[in-house]
């Protein structure tokens, strides 16, 4: 069992989901990160979940009008095949891509809590995968707007997104890659990524609920209203981070976010050979 979590830690870890959830730089290696050199102890992994549930909040806000647009179109078209336009099929989409990461993150869940945490492993991931996004930026045509999506884009997005399950990673890192690597434009990779993602990490946060507040893990253990807190400053400021995202990715490359990658994790690198900061 670890020690109780600070009031400062609970705010600076939900300020750093909030910035980090949907940036392609993995918020849960991040956290791990954040509260390993500065507070000297691992934040956990379903204190990671709970405060997730605050930036997907701040997705459901965000996209509340696409949401609520989506769902009408998917229950109108089960029973009318002539209202069967793009909603619907991306409505269906969602639901088939959510079925992988579903299953192996039931299945892993024990090792996404304990060994997928080591830092050498986060440090790794975070440079092997800007790699990915690199070359995903480089051979992507981006000619497909979203209007194009078919099964096959949301199948294999959806099995991207289970990379998510390892940190340092980033969940919409992987499933914009994917997109890109399918030919999507940018903008419709990164919006069906932030799509994606709702039913998966909202099932994850509440999987975590009880876990959270008697963790299962090594890790700082937050009370409740510090986890209230972090996943109310998690939200603010992920909704924030949405908004500036694609308008970002509207004219610019993710290769920006490759070269912070890059150089975050050589950093973690050498202050665990320098024995800084601990891998586990």
């Amino acid at each position: 069992m670890g020690e109780s979590m600070t009031w400062v830690q609970a705010l600076v870890l939900g300020l750093v989901q909030g910035l980090t959830e949907f940036l392609p730089v993995s918020s849960s290696a991040h956290l791990r990160i954040v509260s390993s050199v500065f507070f000297g102890d691992d934040a956990g992994a379903s204190f990671t979940a709970v405060t997730q549930l605050g930036t997907e909040a701040a997705v459901l806000v965000f996209f509340a009008k696409d949401i609520a647009r989506i769902v009408r179109a998917w229950f109108a078209g089960l029973g009318d095949s002539a209202r069967r336009g793009l909603d619907y099929r991306i409505g269906w989409y969602v639901i088939i891509a959510t079925i992988p990461i579903g299953v192996l993150g039931l299945l892993f869940k024990d090792q996404i809590r304990t060994g997928a945490r080591n830092l050498w492993l986060v440090s790794f991931m975070l440079i092997a995968f800007a790699l990915v996004i690199a070359a995903s930026e480089y051979y992507g045509r981006k000619q497909r707007p979203i209007e194009q999506l078919t099964t096959r884009d949301g199948l294999v997005m959806g099995f991207a997104q289970c990379l998510a399950l390892i940190p340092g990673v980033s969940r919409s890192g992987a499933t914009s890659s994917a997109g890109l690597f399918l030919g999507l434009e940018r903008e419709a990779a990164v919006r069906f990524s932030f799509l994606l993602a709702i039913p998966a990490v909202t099932a994850s946060g509440l999987f975590s609920l009880p876990d959270a507040f008697e963790p299962a893990g090594a890790g700082l253990n937050a009370s409740g209203p510090q986890l209230l807190v972090a996943t109310l400053v998690s939200f603010i400021v992920g909704y924030a981070a949405v908004a500036w995202l694609l308008r970002f990715v509207a004219r610019h490359s993710l290769n920006w976010f490759v070269g912070y990658r890059i150089l975050l994790g050589l950093t973690i690198m050498g202050l665990l050979a320098g024995g800084v900061v601990s891998a586990t």
